[in-house]
Order: structure tokens, then sequence, then C-alpha cells
């Protein structure tokens, strides 16, 4: 949300806005900009009747007293995507969705159009290399968008793809998650059924033909855009480094794993779309090392490379673990799993886990009980995440000293560890371990 504040206010336009807790970097981004609340709470009395719009962010509650006095007022009040959808509705929209991939291949197209010298705004859900932020709105004629599933607001339900009615739509894969929010699967699947309905007339859907459910999702799925399909494009692998072939046009990346490969894929088709021919979408893409938290290289040295990565729901998990064991057969592999989310933390929801870690020469799950009481969720027993992992051998801690202390203990002699959470692991400074690990401190 302050993101979008900032790039508001460069467009021109004034904005003001409010907050219970701002944290940084948030704060000092604001401030710099000149926009940050003078206090944080709620002051409905600043809500008046010359506002344009009200914009409302995903967590704010129904209750919130600047929403209530703005619906008493009559004012327009838009979720997130609904005001992108605004700012952008003579634009080309492409938008990126899926259960997995979302960011780094939305990070691919915004990655290869800076390269290439186009034009376009976007809303993505890391930092980047060469984007000083995650949203820009500008007059370019183009918006790359990050497509999630999630509400997009207390007073919408709806998920967040659904408001922005996509030009080039790309579909990454299914996997059930937010079952907080989508207690079926069968219920999780209507959602990107409705989203291909969203896609312009004229549009096209970019989708994963190696997910057999997503395959036989738009196959069955009528609908009059373009459907084109995409796998794993030809590639090799030597001496820790991947090497992909377009059109017969080769190039080395910086990335790995099959499920880069497949994102590299979708992002290459969705270029394409955009006028970008292979050879400058190969230049461009052979320098992307990645967004932020995904398979982001922490730390290495001639042994060792220590990985974090945001992994963590069960196919996300799966993936990245192989493709880490995939472009490193030789080196053992130390994966440690932080279950962090809802779905996560559920103990229903544990069988999902079953085999995502199996390629793992040794597997931690950890959680924290801290984790639990924030979510107001009942203990997590261990005996239960090891039956829902079914994993031989697997380590399953609570405590982060235990944590820490099980790390300095492990041999990283031709070893690879990769750190998966969407969380900080209950406060543990991971980066300073892996440069002292690694001998860079």
């Amino acid at each position: 949300m302050h993101q979008l504040a900032i790039a508001l206010k460069r467009k021109g336009y004034t904005v003001t806005g409010s907050d219970d807790e701002i944290f940084e970097p948030a704060s000092s981004n604001l401030a710099n900009e000149g926009i940050l609340p003078v206090s944080t709470g709620w002051f409905p009395d600043k809500i008046s009747a010359d506002l344009d719009a009200v914009i409302l962010g995903m967590h704010a509650k129904a209750d919130n007293p600047e929403l209530l006095r703005a619906k008493e007022l009559g004012l327009k009040i838009y979720s997130f995507p609904e005001y992108i959808y605004q700012e952008s509705h003579n634009k080309t929209r492409v938008v990126v969705g899926g259960s997995h991939g979302k960011t780094t291949t939305t990070s691919m197209i915004m990655h290869v159009l800076l390269k290439s010298g186009v034009a376009f705004d976007y809303m993505v859900g890391a930092k980047l290399d060469g984007f000083p932020q995650s949203v820009n709105i500008t007059n370019a004629p183009v918006i790359i968008c990050e497509g999630d599933e999630y509400p997009a607001s207390a007073l919408e339900k709806r998920p967040k793809f659904h408001f922005l009615f996509p030009h080039i739509a790309i579909i990454t894969g299914i996997a059930w998650d937010h079952i907080n929010v989508f207690p079926t699967f069968d219920f999780y699947l209507e959602q990107f059924r409705i989203f291909i309905d969203k896609i312009e007339p004229g549009g096209i859907l970019i989708y994963n033909e190696t997910d057999p459910v997503l395959k036989k999702l738009v196959e069955e799925h009528p609908s009059a855009v373009r459907k084109k399909g995409y796998g794993i494009p030809m590639h090799s692998i030597d001496d820790g480094k991947t090497y992909i072939e377009l059109d017969g046009i080769k190039a080395e990346l910086q990335v790995f794993g099959n499920h880069n490969l497949l994102n590299l894929y979708a992002a290459y088709l969705a270029c394409k779309e955009l006028l970008v021919d292979t050879k400058t979408f190969l230049q461009s893409i052979a320098n992307f090392t990645g967004a932020s938290k995904r398979l982001e290289l922490l730390a290495k040295n001639d042994q060792t490379n220590i990985y974090r990565d945001f992994a963590h729901a069960p196919s996300k998990v799966k993936a990245t673990i192989e493709a880490v064991k995939q472009q490193f057969p030789d080196r053992k592999l130390i994966a440690i799993l932080e279950l962090h989310t809802y779905s996560s933390l559920n103990v229903d929801f544990m069988k999902e886990y079953k085999s995502s870690m199996d390629k793992a020469d040794i597997a931690v799950v950890f959680y924290s009980k801290h984790a639990l009481e924030l979510k107001r969720m009942p203990d997590l027993p261990p005996e239960k995440v090891q039956q829902g992992f079914d994993k031989k051998g697997l380590v399953v801690i609570n405590d982060k000293e235990v944590l820490s202390k099980w790390l300095t203990q492990q041999s990283y002699e031709n070893a690879n560890l990769l750190l998966m959470s969407s969380g900080n692991y209950d406060g543990l400074d991971i980066l300073t371990f892996a440069k002292k690990q690694t001998g860079l401190v």
C-alpha cells in the first residue's frame, strides 16, 4: 500500500494515508516522499466529502472508523487491485496468476522489458534489482501485474486477480493453498475458472501444460480466448550452470531449476505478445538473478552454497528442493522448511506435504510456538508433522535456539543449505550464520 501511495504521489496526485502501525522501510520511504502520517491511528474526521477516492488495504478491518466514515459520505472506495485497474484501463494489461511462480515470472517479464527499453508500469510482490519500488503507475501503455488469488479487501472478498481483466494472462500452476479462505480444492479451482473468464476479448491465456490439474481445467473450460500451453524448454546443465535454447538461440542463465525454466518460458511467450524478439529476450534474461528470497544465494564458498527461498506451500517446497538437487547432484542437500502460514501450521493440511522433501538428503521442519499463538491456532504436535511429511529421518524443531545449535553442528563440506520460509525463523539471524559458515565474516 505504501508503494502505491508513493507511485500516485509521484504521478501528481495529492495523497494522504493512515495506519495503526508503520514499520521500516515503509516509514522512511513515506517520510522521504513527504507523506508519512504525523501520527499512527485512525482519524475519521480527516475523511471528507471532497476526496476523489479511498483505497482500502487488504488488512483493514470492516469496522475501521475511517472506512465507516467514507461509506457514510458515499465516497468511492476501491480495493488495491480495483484501483490498479482504474489507473490502467487504457493500458495493455499482463496478469500473472497461479499458486506458485507468480513473482518470479512477473519479475522476469519486467526485467526483460526494462532491458529492452519498453515503457511499462508494474505491480509485483517482491524487491527486484533495477526497480526502486514494487508498484509503479505512470502514463506508460503497458502494465505488468502479479495476480494474487487472496481476497482483495475486507469489503471485497473476491480474489485480487479477478479485478485486473488481462489482455495477456498467465497461469503458472495450481496447487491448493490459503485453506482459511478456500476450504475445499474445488472452491479454489473455481477462482481460476473465473480468472479465465476475466480475460479481455481477443486476449490470450498462457498456461503451464505440464500441470495436469491446470491442463484439464483449461481444456475443459469454455472460452473464446486464445490458449497457449508451455512446458520446460530445451536446456542443459554443465558444471552447476544452466543453458537454455529458444528458437535455435542459446544463452547461459543465472537462475536454475525446472520451475524457473517453466517461469522463463511463460515470460518469453508473454514478451513475444509484447513484440520482444527471441534474441532480445535471451540477451536480457541471461543476467536475471531472481527476485528477492527466490532461490536467493546468501553466501557461498568452494564447498557450500547457502540459499534462501520464499517456498512454503507443498508444491513450492518440492520444486525448490528438486531444483537445487538437480543443479548440484553430487552435493549433499540440507533443507530446512519453516511452517509459518495458516495453511502450513494446520494439522489437517499436513498430509499435503507428503513427499515434498524427499529429495533432500537431510530435512528439517521448524515452526515456532510464537507463530501458532499469533494466529490463535492450537498446538501442533511434532508427531503429526512427522506423519504428514512421511520423510524418513525428518528432524522436527520448534525452538529457535535448538535450531541455531543444530545448524552449527552440521558438516557443510561438499553440501548446499536451503532455507525455505515466508517468515524469519522466529528472529534467527540467518544471514549472519550464512556468512560465518562460508567464511565471509
